[in-house]
């Protein structure tokens, strides 16, 4: 493994989706989630983990020290009474050293026979929020085929109607989300500069690989970095995330031609350095 993280970052990831829903609201009959207020799209911390998650399963094939710990059919418990060490923080230190999601998000790991305490990740998600008002789309769609012999029958006597079902969609947003990395807990969890470019590798090729037809099309747009000098920072991230202006170049957005993203790199702090993906290289 490579140093440790020892300088904080800030950073806003940008993405938009077309004709797809991404990320439905389980009690709005999964609609697109939406600010009840303003009606701006929501895009969870959760659901972005998750993508950043199941991209670096597929690269890494769930081998130490990339092996992941919160994934489908996991038995949790199973893995923290595994862990070897005396101490809680050995445990600790030992599912750090193994697990890349424990090391970069943090986890609650107090359950189990042994237990292992909590651990705070280095890197933290806000929720992502549309630029623009959403509208949440509804299509109704049909099934030809059936599911038992007794509905077969009836179709062949044309006494059967198609099923019917119901799809959800935004026509097109582009959502905005903030970062947070912080070189104190990258210190605790041994959070390295090659998971810190694994990270931005993974948030970039998230939706490659993570393709559904309810979905549509999800893709990255901009990836704005704010490496500070210090493990404390050089200026405060609100400050800094106000750099990266929207302009709304439509009255109806369809597409990110419809956007100008502009970065404001003068007069910079002193002790920040600006990335930008996909001009500059960040992996």
């Amino acid at each position: 493994m490579s140093e440790i993280v020892k300088n904080r970052h800030d950073f806003v990831f940008l993405f938009d989706v077309k004709d797809g829903n991404p990320n439905g609201d389980p009690d709005q009959v999964n609609l697109p989630r939406a600010d009840a207020e303003d009606q701006r799209g929501l895009v969870t911390d959760v659901c972005i983990k998750r993508k950043v998650r199941n991209y670096i399963m597929i690269e890494k094939q769930l081998k130490s020290p990339y092996d992941i710990f919160i994934r489908q059919e996991q038995v949790l418990n199973r893995i923290i009474d595994s862990a070897s060490g005396d101490t809680i923080q050995q445990r600790q230190d030992a599912l750090c050293q193994d697990y890349y999601d424990i090391r970069t998000f943090g986890a609650v790991l107090s359950t189990g026979d042994k237990g292992a305490g909590t651990v705070r990740g280095p890197v933290q998600f806000t929720f992502s929020r549309s630029e623009d008002r959403i509208y949440q789309a509804e299509h109704s769609i049909t099934r030809c085929a059936v599911t038992t012999e007794e509905d077969a029958k009836k179709q062949e006597k044309r006494e059967f109607a198609s099923t019917f079902g119901r799809k959800s969609t935004v026509p097109y947003a582009l959502y905005r989300m903030h970062g947070f990395i912080s070189a104190t807990d990258a210190k605790k969890t041994k959070f390295s500069e090659d998971d810190l470019k694994l990270l931005w590798k993974a948030l970039i090729n998230a939706f490659e690989n993570d393709r559904a037809a309810a979905r549509g099309e999800m893709s990255p747009v901009k990836l704005v970095i704010f490496k500070h000098s210090s493990h404390l920072g050089n200026a405060l991230s609100s400050k800094l995330f106000e750099r990266v202006e929207i302009i709304k170049n439509s009255a109806l957005a369809r597409g990110k031609k419809d956007y100008t993203i502009a970065v404001d790199k003068k007069a910079l702090p002193s002790g920040i350095e600006v990335k930008e993906w996909p001009e500059e290289n960040v992996f």
